[in-house]
């Protein structure tokens, strides 16, 4: 019980929860015992300006009527109900009449109002061992040297300052035992929650970064933390399947050239011929560079995955960098029999990176001329770029047999490749390369069929699409 009770102490919310219980605790404090003070002091007052006033009064009945008509005055006044103290006595201070039995000694030494309370006693009243009644009064002396004390029990003000003490006591007792309750509800369900989220990230660390930290969908900061904290662990489970996935693809496509590497170098150390010897080494470097273009993808891919672009982005003319693209792959579309039309709308400018953006083209332009080579009917490939609801769209379109839909996820994947046979050139990085530049540029790639309605050689459509520079 103790080692719960502490490591609830050890939870925020609790120790939040302690410290404005002593605030507001001490504020109450400190307003209840002002709030009594003044109360007191103000009744106090009143007091003493209702026995100065009695005792004004007492004198002039003393000096109109005399020492009968004062006695008449003091008798029935004692009689009324919450009488205040009336003594008469001899200047000696001996008690000569009133409704008081007894006084603490020297009270009647001193003329005026006495600064501190004494004890009396009244009549038919027994004394209590020191628990006597106390008093505030005031002495006068009158003509004939007679000694008239008028005093006002401090009964009331003592009750009023008991009845404040015990009523906050009680409102104390009652804020302490909610604010215990309170703080064990809270601390036990932020422990709980605590809890919960220790043993997904203990899971996670583990190694299932499928797991997620829990949330109650009250949308407090344990939420908002849990919210954000699943979001990178999306993050981190989705680079890390994409890794998982290049080391396999790497194993699995760089595994034949690299045998045909070793196996032409051993068909060239069985050779005798020179001429053998040259041709292998030719066939061997032709292996090697496209190993390098492979490498050189993977590295720009992963470079500009991670923000590291070879250049800052700037404003520039996406129109230029589409015309300049197809007049550079129009003699390779000729050379395989294919139509490039261009529909460039121009002056079109975006925010991006020239660079990345002319070799994502290229890319896509270098797909296109593969797969729409020997696709049959009328080849063609077609370069547009325009602008459609405020954003900035170049596509490039082929006749070829295109992808199926269920597919267009996966194609744009590193080193995937719908060819099974591997009969077309390439590595599979093409639109990888692609995704990840539009992913920099804030933009997306959308691919589409380019002639939905045929059955066989629906071609494909990937549109490149860019926000608008802002003015």
């Amino acid at each position: 019980m103790l080692g719960r009770l502490t490591a609830l102490y050890r939870t925020t919310a609790v120790r939040l929860s302690a410290v404005y219980l002593l605030l507001f605790a001490t504020c109450a404090a400190f307003l209840v015992f002002y709030v009594s003070s003044m109360s007191e002091n103000l009744l106090q007052q009143q007091m003493r300006e209702a026995v100065a006033q009695e005792t004004e009064q007492i004198e002039r009945v003393f000096d109109n009527n005399g020492m009968n008509g004062l006695l008449r005055t003091l008798e029935r006044r004692s009689r009324q109900p919450g009488a205040n103290l009336y003594v008469i006595a001899s200047p000696t201070g001996e008690v000569l009449a009133g409704n008081v039995a007894s006084l603490q000694p020297g009270v009647l030494d001193l003329e005026g109002w006495t600064e501190t309370p004494f004890r009396y006693q009244r009549y038919q009243e027994e004394a209590r061992g020191n628990k006597r009644p106390m008093a505030y009064a005031q002495v006068s002396v009158l003509s004939n040297g007679l000694r008239v004390l008028v005093g006002r029990d401090l009964g009331e003000p003592e009750n009023f300052r008991y009845l404040v003490r015990q009523a906050l006591m009680v409102a104390l007792g009652v804020m302490g035992v909610g604010a215990l309750a309170i703080w064990y509800l809270i601390g036990r369900n932020a422990l709980k929650r605590m809890d919960r989220m220790s043993g997904a990230s203990q899971r996670i660390m583990a190694g299932d970064l499928s797991q997620r930290l829990p949330t109650s969908g009250s949308g407090d900061e344990f939420d908002r933390l849990s919210e954000s904290l699943n979001t990178m662990l999306g993050r981190i489970e989705k680079l890390d399947e994409g890794l998982k996935q290049v080391s396999d693809n790497i194993a699995h496509d760089l595994k034949t050239p690299l045998t045909r590497l070793r196996n032409k170098a051993e068909a060239a150390l069985a050779g005798g011929e020179k001429a053998d010897h040259r041709t292998a080494l030719e066939e061997m470097i032709t292996e090697s560079d496209q190993l390098i273009r492979t490498f050189n993808a993977l590295l720009m891919i992963s470079r500009v995955e991670a923000g590291q672009a070879p250049a800052e982005m700037s404003a520039i003319d996406i129109s230029g960098i589409a015309h300049d693209s197809a007049e550079l792959y129009e003699p390779v579309a000729e050379d395989c029999g294919l139509k490039l039309v261009t529909e460039i709308a121009d002056g079109i400018e975006i925010k991006g990176n020239r660079e990345l953006v002319g070799q994502a083209l290229g890319n896509l332009i270098d797909n296109a001329v593969k797969y729409a080579e020997g696709s049959g009917g009328e080849p063609e490939i077609r370069i547009n770029l325009s602008r459609r609801e405020g954003d900035v769209v170049l596509s490039v379109s082929d006749s070829g047999p295109g992808v199926p839909e269920a597919k267009r996820d996966d194609v744009v994947k590193r080193f995937v490749r719908l060819d099974a046979s591997r009969s077309k050139p390439g590595t599979g990085l093409g639109l990888s390369l692609a995704v990840a530049v539009m992913e920099m540029h804030h933009g997306r790639m959308e691919l589409d069929s380019t002639h939905p309605e045929r059955e066989n050689n629906r071609g494909l459509t990937v549109r490149m699409v860019f926000p608008v520079v802002a003015d």
